[in-house]
This record gives C-alpha cells, structure tokens and sequence, in this order.
C-alpha cells in the first residue's frame, strides 16, 4: 500500500478517537479532538498532493479518499448537532447529498467504473473542514461558550459549506448524466 493510501486510511483510523475525545468533553479533550481532527483533514490534501506529484493515483485512493473525507466530516457533525453547535437539519442535507453521491460511486464502482471528485467536491470537503475546524476549535478553546461573533463566524462557515455541499451535489450529477442515464 502507498503513502497516500496509507494517509486516507489514517484520517478513517483517526475518526474514533475524535468522536471520543469529543464525548468525553472538557477543554483538554475537546481541544486534542479539535488537533486530531486538523491533523486528519490536513492528511486529505496531502494524500492526494503527494499521488498526483508521485505519481502514485490509485483506485483505491479515488474511491477511498472521498469515502474517509464523508466518514470524518459526519462523525464530527453528529457530534455538533449533539452539542448543540449545528442545527440537525443541515446534518440530514449534508448526508443526504453524500448518499446521493455515494451510492452513484457504489453504482459506478460495481460496473467497473470510478468517479472521480471534481473540484466543487473538493472545495466543498475543504470549507466543510474549515467550518468544523473554526467552530470545534472555538466552543472548546472557551470552554463550551461559544461568543456570539464567533458563533456568528461558526455559522457563516457551516452556511458556506452548505451552499457548496449542494452545489457539488448537483455539479456531480449533472458531470455524471450519462452515466446515470445508462442505468
């Protein structure tokens, strides 16, 4: 397995061990959450730099990568919505669309086909980890008090990752028609 392979698995190894930190609360737990949680979006842009640079692009990495980017990103959304810090019905549009584009992947994938991210997609996963990142980093830096500027900045940048989460999703399948009109 290469290095970007092994990347990718290490954001989805990463995933229970934030989703604990964040149950077991407290500014130390919640703040070593919020560095895990950094570290493991930071491994999306370097497994992927690191393959197109190395040449070491694998089906694996297509298909997987975008797969530990939704497994991250909805873990640490479960858990805003439980604390309060996400209104619920964003999570269901988010994972609504990642269904979506999942299963036409899962479709794809089973005819032999992959389905590679666009950039909408990308940019999406990417103001996702920011919104996360911003407001994880936030509510436990304070303590759980959010102030009402930085939850007003926590919510603009969910807002932002919402339009996008969207946006992508209808990118996707229009890029994708074809395809999904042989099915």
């Amino acid at each position: 397995m290469n290095l970007p392979n092994r990347l990718t698995l290490a954001r989805v190894i990463a995933i229970p061990a934030i989703v604990a930190l964040m149950m077991i609360g407290g500014r130390v737990c919640g703040l070593t959450a919020a560095v895990l949680f950094v570290a493991a979006s930071l491994t999306d842009y370097l497994d992927g730099h690191i393959a197109r640079s190395r040449g070491l692009v694998t089906d694996f990495g297509k298909f997987m990568d975008p797969i530990a980017d939704k497994l991250l990103v909805t873990a640490v959304m479960i858990m805003m919505v439980e604390r309060a810090l996400m209104p619920g019905w964003v999570l269901v549009v988010f994972v609504a669309r990642e269904f979506i584009v999942s299963g036409l992947r899962l479709v794809a994938a089973g005819k032999g086909r992959v389905l590679a991210a666009g950039k909408l997609g990308k940019l999406k996963t990417a103001s996702q980890m920011a919104a996360l990142t911003v407001t994880l980093v936030g509510y436990y830096a304070l303590d759980g008090q959010m102030t009402p500027w930085l939850s007003a900045v926590s919510d603009a940048l969910i807002y932002v990752a919402l339009v996008l989460a969207v946006w992508s999703g209808v990118d996707y399948l229009v890029r994708n028609r074809e395809f999904i009109a042989q099915m």
